[in-house]
């Protein structure tokens, strides 16, 4: 948990793109009728290492878009990237949802489906191996996905935390 305390990253001077994860249209029965509302899951990131997640609720549509996007920017975390894929392979998990990623070589692209797609190309990915298992509720999968995120880290930050140099990190 200390961690992830530490990836934690403000929003401030940071040029966020968000993306749509998916729009979840929710009734109420009330004796007066049914009663529609939406929620919307977000994704925003600087396709630079930062990456956060959202949840916004509200009676319209681009409302809670608006108040996902704003739920995003207070939830923000650093992750390392290594030449456009992940540093090593790490397995995430939330609620029934569990995602696998693995690096990958320059070309292969971002193999991965739907929510976890969305959360690779905002933190800027480019070549990812992903396979996702279980719940496939997009809610879940973002916050596994994520999960599976805050937990890389790359050699200096094993080395620091090792209290050793960067060659014995290699050699071992």
């Amino acid at each position: 948990m200390a961690e992830q305390a530490m990836n934690r990253v403000k929003a401030v001077d940071i040029e966020l793109k968000d993306k749509l994860v998916s729009v979840n249209r929710v009734t109420k029965v009330t004796k007066g009728g049914r009663t529609f509302s939406f929620s919307a899951i977000i994704v925003v990131g600087d396709e630079n290492g930062i990456v956060g997640h959202g949840l916004g609720k509200a009676k319209e549509i681009t409302e809670a878009i608006a108040k996902g996007i704003d739920d995003a920017k207070k939830n923000l975390i650093k992750v390392p990237i290594l030449r456009g894929t992940v540093p090593h392979t790490q397995k995430g998990k939330f609620g029934g949802a569990q995602v696998l990623l693995k690096p990958a070589t320059p070309g292969t692209g971002v193999i991965a489906g739907g929510a976890m797609r969305a959360v690779l190309e905002s933190v800027g990915v480019h070549n990812v191996l992903a396979k996702s298992q279980g719940s496939s509720n997009p809610h879940n999968v973002v916050k596994a996905t994520i999960d599976a995120l805050s937990k890389m880290r790359d050699a200096i930050a094993v080395a620091k935390q090792r209290g050793i140099s960067m060659d014995k990190v290699f050699n071992g």
